[in-house]
C-alpha cells in the first residue's frame, strides 16, 4: 500500500533517515518541515515534490519561497504552518521528528485529525503524558514509535500473547562517551567531548542527552505511557554495544529482544511499514563480527540526570514537563559554554522540583511547566 507521509522534521538525522526509507520504497512524501536549513530542504523538494513545506524560522521560510519558486510547492512558517502539515488532508501517516517541545502541539492536533502516528519526538509523550495518550484512545490513532528503544520493545511485543503476560521491559543504553568515568572526572568536560557518541550519529542536543544519559529517563518516561507500565517495571541496562536495542521478560522468566546493527533505519522504517516487514536499505548484523555483547547496571550516582527522570514520573503531573524543559536550556547553555556538565543534572532536578503539583492538567499548564521550567533554569544561570 502506497503511504502518504508528512515528515515534520526532514534536515535533521532521522528525518533525512527517514526519507532514505521512503525513497527505497517509494512512499509518497506530502510534507515536509525544518526548522532553518534552507539548502537541505531545497533538494528534498526537489527529490520529493511534497505539496506543503514548513520553515520555524521565518526568514528561513521567505529565502526557501525564492529559491523554489519555479515550483508548485506552498510554504509555510511558524507553529501554524506546523499544524498545517501535521492535520495534512492529503498525508495518512505523519512521522514527527522535530527535536523539543515544539513537537508535541502538532503531534496533539494530528492526532485530532486521525493521522496515524509514527513518532521519533519523545518530548511529546515526556511532557504530554495521558493527554496523548488518551486523545489517541479516543480518535482510535496508533503511535508508532520510533526510537530504536522503544521500536524494539513494540516489535518484542508482537508475539506477545495478553499485556499480562508480560512481566517487565529493559530498555537498553549505550552508556554514551562518558561510560565508567566518575562525577568528578566529567567536570571540565567539554561539550565537543559530549558529542563523540560512540556507536550512533545523532543531532547535537540528543547526543548530550545521551552523554548524561538524561535521554535514557525520558525514554524510561516515554516508555511507561506507549506501553502502559507501572515505574518499578521498567529496568535500564547499559549495553555497550548498541546490538540489544531492548527487550521484554515473560511471567515466566523468559526474555524476547530485538536485535540489529546502530541504524535508525530500522525503527523508522517498521514504524511507516507495520505490520508489515520489508527489505530495508541496512545492513544484516552479523553476530560473529561482534564477538561478545556486554551488559552492566548504569552508574546513577555519576549520571544522575536519570534520576531526575525517574523522580518526576513518580511524583507524576507536570514534573516530567519541567524536567524536560529545564533539560531542553540546560543543554543549549552548556553547548553555549555557560555551564558546567555536571551542572545540567543539577539544574534539571532543581527545576523539575519546582514543578507545580497539578495531577490533572491541560495542555495551557503543560506549555506553561515548560515555560517556568525554562525561566528557572536560566534565572539560576544568572
Amino acid at each position: 500500500m502506497t503511504k502518504n507521509i508528512s515528515l515534520l522534521g526532514s534536515t535533521g538525522s532521522i528525518g533525512t533517515q527517514s526519507l532514505d526509507v521512503c525513497r527505497m520504497h517509494g512512499y509518497s512524501v506530502k510534507c515536509l518541515t525544518a526548522y532553518g536549513n534552507v539548502g537541505v530542504i531545497e533538494n528534498q523538494i526537489r527529490e520529493f515534490k511534497p505539496e506543503i513545506v514548513c520553515m520555524m524560522d521565518e526568514k528561513a521560510a521567505s529565502d526557501l519561497k525564492t529559491k523554489v519558486a519555479d515550483t508548485s510547492v506552498k510554504v509555510l512558517s511558524g507553529m501554524d504552518g506546523l499544524i498545517e502539515c501535521a492535520t495534512y488532508d492529503g498525508a495518512d501517516t505523519v512521522l514527527n521528528s522535530v527535536v523539543g517541545m515544539v513537537g508535541l502541539c502538532p503531534t496533539i492536533e494530528a492526532i485530532k485529525a486521525k493521522k496515524t502516528i509514527a513518532l521519533a519526538n519523545k518530548e511529546t509523550l515526556v511532557a504530554g503524558g495521558h493527554l496523548v495518550t488518551n486523545l489517541a484512545k479516543e480518535n482510535g490513532v496508533s503511535i508508532l514509535p520510533v526510537d530504536s528503544e522503544h521500536s524494539a520493545i513494540f516489535q518484542a511485543l508482537q508475539g506477545c500473547p495478553e499485556k499480562g503476560a508480560v512481566k517487565k521491559i529493559i530498555l537498553t543504553a549505550s552508556g554514551g562517551p562518558f561510560f565508567g568515568k566518575t562525577a568528578d572526572e566529567l567536570k571540565e568536560v567539554t561539550a565537543a567531548d559530549a558529542l563523540k557518541h560512540p556507536n550512533w550519529d545523532m543531532g547535537a542536543k540528543i547526543t548530550i542527552d545521551s552523554a548524561t544519559m538524561m535521554n535514557k529517563g525520558l525514554e524510561f518516561i516515554e516508555a511507561k505511557w506507549l506501553f502502559d507500565m507501572k515505574n518499578e517495571d521498567i529496568e535500564i541496562v547499559v549495553h555497550r554495544e548498541s546490538i540489544v536495542h531492548s527487550a521484554i521478560v515473560y511471567q515466566d522468566n523468559s526474555m524476547i529482544a530485538q536485535l540489529g546493527v546502530p541504524d535508525m533505519r530500522i525503527p523508522i522504517q517498521y514504524a511507516l511499514t507495520y505490520p508489515e516487514r520489508k527489505p530495508s536499505p541496512v545492513k544484516e548484523l552479523k553476530l560473529a563480527d561482534y564477538g561478545k555483547l556486554t551488559f552492566f547496571e548504569p552508574d546513577y550516582d555519576t549520571f544522575k540526570c536519570i534520576n531526575v527522570c525517574k523522580n518526576a514520573i513518580e511524583l507524576g503531573g507536570l514534573h516530567p514537563a519541567a524536567a524536560n524543559g529545564a533539560n531542553e536550556e540546560s543543554v543549549k547553555l552548556f553547548l553555549n559554554g555557560k555551564i558546567k556538565f555536571n551542572d545540567i543534572a543539577y539544574l534539571n532536578n532543581e527545576a523539575m522540583l519546582n514543578a507545580p503539583d497539578k495531577i490533572d492538567f491541560t495542555l495551557d499548564d503543560v506549555l506553561n511547566a515548560d515555560k517556568a521550567a525554562r525561566e528557572y533554569v536560566l534565572e539560576r544561570v544568572k
